[in-house]
């Protein structure tokens, strides 16, 4: 499988992504992570030269115009150093697919150059997983539009160069939930919240390099909607198969590093006069360990190639995204205990591995909303049986 998936030209891509993580990426994250540093600028920079941001944004716009496959691959070599890092690239290409001709036009040349990045505003504490339940409510105000309400989970707020926000414009109806959300658009300097706008940091245990915020909008005034007045929901949805094979890839990324430092660490580490990478214990371990990010692997390099293939599966992509998720809090938990007490401590990179691949299974949609998708595929809903 992994053999005609991987051509000439993305092992090249590949051999490129680890080159930069490995040298550029995993020093910066080992020094900065334990005391929560933000991505440097220099980083995004190196990034954007390399094309990063526009993987996937067509070359007429100035991108590299690859496919979903080549983006996978990319992500999965940077989150093998930090998975904050692999999450930053998606920044500037993913939510887009709303924009019409001359938002294409504007805003896509900047994005691929990493010079117009987002912060996605949907989540809100009563619409998590049931994330039609908004509240937060957008009225007209001459040309533009006043935004009042709370944001939850939204990072790279105060970094970004515009919100992506998600706000009802018509009352709930329902027997249509999803209806008469609206998605706005809001530019900002970087490092500043728009005006009306004010936040506070939530205090998580991992995704360190970036801020997630908490925000509330009192009228704020956004100008710009993406996509038609009260569609904005199937704008939120519609990405969210590249979004769940993208945290796949990092899953994977994060699994493959608590591998490979495991190896390293074996070899190493000596315990009654010899390297503990003898124990047939431990070695076992490793192995399954092996075999798990390998079977996830080829399933996302499966779900890309029919996407690429013009044949996306939200069912397939629920799929990889749990496989995958779980498969790496199995993993990056199995790396943390070789290290024994070693790992315990942020002067090894297990334990960020093991608190990101946590991550991995709540966010774009938890391992329980998946099962439901995939269950729901198989059997149809429940609630209409």
């Amino acid at each position: 499988m992994t053999e005609p998936f991987l051509t000439e030209d993305r092992l090249a891509i590949q051999a490129m992504a680890r080159d930069f993580a490995m040298k550029e990426v995993l020093p910066v994250a080992n020094e900065l992570d334990p005391r929560h540093g933000e991505i440097p600028m220099a980083l995004r920079e190196k990034m954007a030269e390399l094309g990063f941001f526009g993987i996937l944004i067509p070359e007429e716009y100035g991108g590299l115009g690859l496919g979903l496959s080549e983006y996978a691959i990319i992500v999965e070599e940077l989150a093998r150093a930090w998975m904050s890092v692999a999450g930053l690239i998606a920044r500037g290409q993913q939510f887009t697919a709303g924009f019409d001709a001359d938002q294409r036009d504007r805003y896509l040349p900047a994005m691929a150059r990493g010079e117009f990045l987002s912060a996605f505003a949907l989540s809100e504490a009563e619409a998590g997983s049931d994330v039609a339940n908004l509240s937060c409510r957008a009225v007209p105000d001459g040309e533009g539009w006043r935004i009042t309400g709370q944001k939850m989970w939204c990072t790279f707020a105060d970094g970004s160069d515009y919100l992506q926000v998600f706000a009802r414009t018509e009352p709930a109806d329902p027997a249509h939930r999803s209806r008469g959300v609206t998605c706005f658009l809001m530019p900002k300097q970087r490092g500043t919240l728009p005006e009306g706008v004010t936040g506070t940091p939530v205090r998580k245990i991992g995704y360190h390099g970036w801020k997630t915020w908490e925000l509330a909008f009192d009228g704020a005034y956004a100008s710009e909607i993406v996509g038609e007045p009260g569609k904005g929901f199937r704008i939120a949805m519609g990405d969210l198969d590249t979004a769940r094979i993208h945290t796949a890839a990092r899953a994977i990324g994060l699994a493959r590093g608590a591998l490979e430092d495991s190896i390293a660490y074996v070899g190493e580490r000596v315990q009654f006069g010899r390297p503990i990478g003898v124990n047939q214990g431990l070695r076992f371990k490793i192995a399954d360990m092996a075999a798990q990010v390998e079977a996830a692997r080829a399933l996302m390099y499966q779900v890309c190639t029919a996407v690429d293939a013009g044949q996306p599966s939200p069912t397939q992509a629920s799929m990889v995204k749990l496989v995958a998720s779980e498969m790496a809090e199995r993993v990056t938990s199995e790396g943390l205990q070789i290290h024994g007490g070693a790992g315990y401590t942020t002067d090894f990179p297990a334990e960020r591995y093991w608190r990101d691949a946590r991550l991995t299974t709540i966010f774009e949609g938890t391992s329980e909303i998946q099962r439901r998708i995939i269950s729901d595929a198989l059997l149809g809903r429940a609630d209409r049986a």
